[in-house]
């Protein structure tokens, strides 16, 4: 990472998409709604596709004990959880009206459950989720069944109920070790907490255990962040997913409680960075990609190493490019070319549900333009290479005429040693996926019309 001048550091110091769509959410309109949903699933009920193809199931749980002061979710803080009874039971609505368009026993590889906190849920409420998702839909012995672990919530004990479920995969939420940075953002959870359950989560034999963490949060510096580090690598999860923390106070309420001048500046965040890629890949991580990465061993590594690494809304996946059905409130998904998203607040979630209607108000039909497109970046995104004759073949284009004006954009990258463009395609350098997500903005046509990028996070 010493080849990043300032030069270029400050000439991406700018807000991007973190691309787990593309066009991105922000583009939903409420034109698409429940009819335009409808068609959607039955179009993939009476296709090729919705016979052969698995489906990705994404499961809201938006409840919280307690209030993070950085997050930017769709929660609600609560210490009824009898709140939580009542979720369940719009759930299982939706569920029902979702087999009754799109068929029951549809095959599912991947499922995951985030939030919120998910494991807001008591064991037994858990069991009756994981009941109804079993009713309506076969899951594929082998798949990806994971769920967003709080540890301040969690035993060794009830992680071994979330292993009878069928869970395969744990992420939990770390954060920072710092107890003074904790502190900072209302979220203290003792290190020898975090690994217990780790240790414990190794003993029940999850596949995969993986761990968040951000920086960029108050009271945060490199030499502090440099000890947590150290504490993750002791650690050894098998997967790290680190994330660059997003002070949008003006969109996210709960961040107003954070003291802007207790925030890093921008080169105590890029230092981070730098020293977070450089001390997990001399421990042996493989970096995916972007904000993942993985021991060699783990499925993540592999299918990067192998191709077959994809992007949906929950990140980095392994699993094929499938249809993604999201269930609960604000939750997002996907179906053939279009994207969909449910009501944000409970109160609409659940009058839609009680009339009987899927709780879709927003979303997207994706035109052949955004297909195209969508094909380029996610092969940038996942592969850091694209060929010209694939695109050319799947799409009946001249890639360089299509995408004359974006050629040109890249040339000033690749001066720059952050891509390669040759006849044959386009490969993006190593130093290259310290920026992926500004050298996929360029074939953002959403993004290169519109100037105003103040609702995303910064790229660095």
């Amino acid at each position: 990472m010493t080849a990043v001048t300032p030069e270029l550091l400050s000439r991406f110091d700018v807000p991007g998409p973190r691309y787990t769509s593309y066009p991105t959410a922000d583009r939903f309109v409420e034109a698409f709604g429940e009819d335009e949903y409808v068609l959607a699933l039955a179009q993939r009920r009476a296709g090729a596709p919705g016979k052969a193809l698995p489906l990705s199931l994404y499961v809201h749980i938006p409840f919280c004990e307690s209030l993070c002061y950085y997050c930017a979710c769709n929660k609600i803080i609560t210490k009824h959880h009898d709140r939580g009874d009542v979720y369940l039971r719009y759930l299982a609505r939706e569920v029902a009206l979702h087999t009754a368009h799109c068929g029951s026993g549809q095959v599912v590889s991947q499922l995951h459950l985030g939030g919120g906190t998910p494991t807001f849920l008591s064991d037994d409420k858990l069991r009756e989720l994981m009941a109804v998702l079993r009713r309506s839909f076969t899951f594929a012995p082998g798949g990806e069944y994971s769920i967003e672990v709080d540890p301040r919530t969690v035993t060794p004990e009830r992680l071994a109920v979330l292993a009878e479920l069928g869970f395969n995969r744990l992420s939990f939420g770390v954060q920072d070790f710092d107890a003074d940075v904790q502190k900072a953002v209302h979220r203290v959870q003792p290190a020898a907490q975090v690994f217990a359950l780790v240790e414990a989560a190794r003993s029940l034999g999850f596949d995969s255990v993986n761990v968040d963490l951000i920086y960029g949060l108050p009271r945060q510096t490199p030499e502090s962040f440099d000890r947590t580090l150290e504490q993750v690598k002791q650690l050894r999860p098998d997967r790290i997913a680190l994330y660059a923390y997003a002070h949008l106070p003006e969109r996210f309420k709960p961040q107003r409680r954070i003291v802007p001048a207790e925030l890093p500046g921008a080169p105590s965040k890029v230092a981070m960075l730098s020293r977070s890629l450089q001390q997990f890949m001399d421990a042996g991580y493989v970096y995916v990609g972007m904000d993942h990465f993985a021991l060699p061993t783990d499925a993540l590594a592999v299918a990067k190493r192998q191709g077959r690494l994809h992007r949906n809304f929950q990140g980095y996946s392994t699993q094929p490019d499938c249809d993604l059905i999201a269930l609960g409130v604000s939750a997002i998904g996907r179906v053939g070319a279009t994207y969909s998203q449910n009501a944000k607040t409970l109160d609409e979630y659940y009058d839609l549900l009680d009339q009987g209607r899927l709780p879709v108000v927003r979303g997207l039909a994706l035109n052949r333009d955004d297909l195209v497109r969508r094909a380029v970046i996610m092969a940038l995104m996942c592969q850091g290479e694209l060929l010209f004759e694939s695109i050319e073949a799947g799409w009946l284009i001249d890639f360089r005429r299509t995408f004359a004006a974006e050629l040109e954009q890249l040339a000033g990258l690749q001066a720059q040693g952050l891509v390669s463009v040759t006849e044959e395609g386009i490969t993006v350098s190593a130093m290259g996926w310290f920026f992926v997500r500004g050298i996929a903005m360029v074939f953002d046509r959403y993004l290169q019309a519109d100037r105003n990028r103040a609702r995303f996070s910064r790229i660095i």
